[in-house]
Parts: C-alpha cells; sequence; structure tokens
C-alpha cells in the first residue's frame, strides 16, 4: 500500500483514536498464526490496533516493519507499544479523505 497523507493520516488517527488492541505480538515475535490473525481483523476492520511486547524502540520498529510486510498494511501512528495499522478492503468501509 502507498503511504497516507497528512490529511489522511489525521483522519484516520481520529477513527482509531476509541479502538481497543485486538491483537498482541509477544517476546517470540511475529508468528504465521499471528500474521493470519493481522490479516484477518484488517480485512473485516480496516483500522485495527496491535499491542507489541518487546524491550527497546529498535525491536518494536523491526517488529512493526515485518508486520506490515507480511500483511501489506501502513502504519498510521505508534503511541508506545501499539501500533494502529490501516489496509483499504477490497470494498473499503472507511473513505478516506
Amino acid at each position: 500500500m502507498a503511504e497516507l497523507t497528512g490529511k489522511q493520516s489525521k483522519f484516520l488517527r481520529g477513527l482509531a483514536h476509541d479502538l481497543k488492541p485486538v491483537v498482541q505480538v509477544g517476546q517470540n515475535g511475529v508468528t504465521e498464526a499471528g500474521v493470519k490473525e493481522i490479516s484477518r481483523c484488517l480485512a473485516d476492520h480496516e483500522l485495527i490496533k496491535i499491542k507489541v511486547a518487546c524491550d527497546d524502540q529498535a525491536t518494536f520498529q523491526g517488529l512493526v516493519a515485518e508486520i506490515e510486510s507480511a500483511c501489506g498494511a501502513v502504519t498510521v501512528q505508534t503511541i508506545g507499544h501499539t501500533v494502529v495499522l490501516y489496509k483499504a478492503a477490497r470494498k473499503p468501509k472507511i473513505q478516506l479523505p
């Protein structure tokens, strides 16, 4: 997926504000089952939060990049150990500005 514009990113951050994390990635990293679950959630909701358990920022960024490439999603926002991901569905529910 292509990068989001600033306006699109701001719009999605507003929508994600009240969301709760739907998937947690543990110390073992991104597993095949985790990727399937994240992909399923993205297909259902388009916009999700994921909680990533790791010790340092470099590991966190590496796990997020791995999730993005495996699922074809784009990062909207990261706060602490939580990341907001977006992937447009075939029939998008969220209309980006």
